[in-house]
């Protein structure tokens, strides 16, 4: 691991603000880190306000969009809500679909096979279309790159909306609208929007023009906060607006379908991160193991009992994943081992037999044990396909753009991809690959970084103090939960080793010369008992966390590293 101090901020902004917010001197430097300069600006930050929100007019298309739906709706047409199979495909669906639905009752809705259709827009689709009399195809989190497909549909006589948020090729389809905000045409303030996002600015649009009060749109939050959480988009601006009353939602008053899944983990209040570890996953296991409508059955359910049913059906694609992927997770690593290419600057690993709806998280799991871009290749009808996952600063995009002589076609973002080439040209491409790669990459990238907000003592972390940085919540990229360092640390005697494996170090610490002791949790350090044995003295960086334990609450520091 690297330990990265962040830089300080101006100490003249920092006591200003610190005097302004009547708060102490960390908590300013923290928020000043975080390009939070004044009082206003603190304000908006903790008090995240749906009045904040851009127009969504501001978008390029949205007037084009909104018109074209409105005379849908006015002339009685049927209407197709597309979306991929995944956590932001479906929710995407479940939400344009069911808001539609209160408008008009000519709505299907419509989500690819993995397998059989594969990502994106189908020519399967629009033949579906075509046979059911529908006119007007909305396509949620993909299609910025369909133009083979839009004009297919065209010359069926059906117009295409694409709501995305993925990078655009050099060419745009010829849809009557395409709203992406990563368009280089588009002036919308806010660039990270995942494709629920973009969904939720439609529906919002729609909403202005037939003035409707925003307060119509809350009960949508709750899958754009899991939209958020579950394609990693950064946690800013807009973003961090919706998915703090998206949480809200789903914590007060959740959809039949998040009752349903939180009845089966019993849990109560959600952060962003359960959402990640808890619901995304449960969602995803849908299109991955089974078919994408699952999930959108599910998350537009409002029947108690068929919710549950549906709930527990997921359940078992979930078990179901889990086994597979860490089944197939061993045999990667034994192909790298295999292979010898356990010193190569990327990752690039094929089975035909292995199962598609989980390479992505092999890909994931592989970048834990190796660190360095990844890919996972299977076979995919005639085709190989692959999900691509990155490390931290690095543009695996870019790096497959380099490649594109040998890829049928690829799309995705600077951390997560996926592609398509044909069998004859895995060799070729996985050699160019690595040559990028190994070319392009800082080597320091090849080594996990812990970003460290702060070097702060013990007798700083006050109950107070903790409060506060509990209001920095909802955590993710771009606003990650505070990283903390402390030198002069010993175990006051009861370090030990715990968990099955004994994997996990536990201990409770003091600091020379401060006041203070603190319980500190450490997983996947059991082999650093030796640093913090024989009240050795050592450093440690970690975040805060709350312990519950008999009915007692208490401040935990859980560990990210530790060294002499």
């Amino acid at each position: 691991m690297r330990w990265t101090l962040k830089p300080k901020p101006d100490s003249l902004v920092v006591s200003k603000l610190a005097e302004e917010l009547g708060v102490e001197t960390p908590v300013a430097t923290l928020l000043a880190q975080r390009g939070i300069m004044t009082f206003e600006a603190a304000k908006k930050f903790f008090r995240p306000s749906l009045e904040e929100l851009h127009d969504p007019y501001l978008m390029k298309d949205m007037d084009v969009a909104v018109n074209r739906i409105q005379q849908a709706i006015a002339s009685e047409e049927n209407i197709m809500v597309y979306g991929d199979y995944d956590v932001d495909g479906t929710t995407s669906v479940a939400l344009m679909s069911s808001y539609l639905k209160t408008l008009t009752p000519n709505i299907a809705t419509y989500i690819p096979d993995r397998y059989a259709e594969g990502y994106g827009i189908s020519y399967q689709g629009i033949d579906f279309a075509a046979d059911n009399e529908i006119s007007l195809i909305i396509a949620l989190d993909c299609g910025i790159k369909a133009i083979d497909k839009v004009a297919y549909a065209a010359e069926k006589g059906i117009d295409f909306i694409i709501c995305d948020h993925h990078r655009p090729g050099e060419n745009i389809p010829k849809a009557v609208a395409v709203l992406d905000p990563k368009r280089e045409d588009c002036e919308y303030p806010y660039k990270e929007l995942c494709g629920c996002g973009v969904g939720f600015k439609l529906i919002q649009a729609i909403n202005t023009k037939r003035g409707g009060t925003p307060e119509v749109l809350l009960p949508y939050l709750d899958l754009v906060a899991t939209a958020i959480g579950a394609d990693i988009v950064p946690i800013t601006g807009e973003n961090r607006i919706l998915a703090y009353h998206g949480l809200n939602v789903i914590n007060v008053a959740p959809r039949m379908g998040f009752k349903a899944i939180l009845a089966q983990v019993k849990k109560d209040k959600l952060t962003i991160t359960d959402v990640v570890f808890i619901i995304a996953p449960r969602i995803n296991a849908a299109g991955r193991m089974k078919h994408g409508l699952h999930a959108v059955n599910l998350l537009t359910e409002e029947d108690e009992a068929t919710a549950m049913q549906f709930a527990g059906e997921i359940e078992d694609f979930n078990a179901e994943r889990k086994t597979t992927d860490k089944a197939i997770t061993v045999e990667a690593l034994d192909q790298i081992e295999e292979l010898k290419e356990q010193e190569r600057y990327s990752t690039v690993v094929y089975h035909e037999d292995w199962h598609k709806g989980v390479i992505g998280i092999v890909a994931s799991r592989l970048t834990e044990t190796y660190y360095r871009p990844t890919l996972v290749f299977t076979k995919s009808g005639d085709k190989l396909a692959a999900s691509a996952r990155s490390v931290k600063g690095f543009d695996v995009y870019n790096a497959l753009e380099a490649c594109k002589e040998h890829i049928e076609q690829f799309g995705g973002h600077k951390y997560a991809a996926g592609l398509t080439l044909e069998a004859s040209e895995y060799e070729n491409f996985k050699a160019k690959f690595e040559s990028v790669v190994s070319e392009t990459i800082d080597r320091r990238l090849l080594t996990p970084e812990i970003a460290v907000d702060a070097e702060i003592d013990l007798d700083e972390i006050t109950p107070k103090f903790f409060r506060i940085l509990k209001q920095f919540a909802p955590f993710g990229p771009g606003n990650m939960s505070p990283v903390f360092m402390t030198q002069n640390l010993t175990d006051t005697g009861y370090g030990k080793c715990v968990g099955a494996d004994e994997a996990h170090l536990k201990c409770k610490v003091v600091q020379q010369g401060k006041s203070g002791m603190f319980d500190m949790i450490g997983f996947g350090l059991g082999e650093k008992f030796e640093t913090i044995s024989e009240k050795k003295t050592f450093k440690a960086v970690y975040s805060l966390d709350e312990n519950e334990w008999n009915g007692n609450v208490s401040i935990q520091l859980k560990l990210k590293d530790i060294s002499e």
